[in-house]
């Protein structure tokens, strides 16, 4: 019988890498405070130390708002281009 796999928050994850970065405690005392495994700890701090500066550059938007974007304006190109092509081939059937 498998175990079912934890989820944990983002908030929570967030929280966690904080307390590794700050140093306080070792990891593998965090790990066992929260009940995870020491190398979630040590890939959430890695995770925070590398992305982290991502945030600030940004102004605080989020990677899904920026792609939210570029969705809408590739399906408004899209839309736009079928209506062409439907005119075009209006159009030629006036020729033939």
């Amino acid at each position: 019988m498998s175990k079912k796999r934890r989820q944990y928050s983002a908030e929570f994850k967030f929280r966690v890498a904080l307390e590794a970065v700050k140093g306080h405690q070792t990891i593998n005392e965090l790990a066992s405070e929260h009940e995870i495994h020491p190398t979630v700890v040590r890939n959430w701090k890695k995770q925070l130390l590398e992305e982290g500066g991502e945030i600030f550059q940004r102004g605080g938007k989020s990677k899904g708002s920026d792609q939210a974007k570029q969705e809408a304006a590739l399906y408004e190109q899209i839309g736009r281009l079928k209506m062409e092509l439907e005119w075009l081939k209006k159009k030629a059937t006036q020729f033939d």
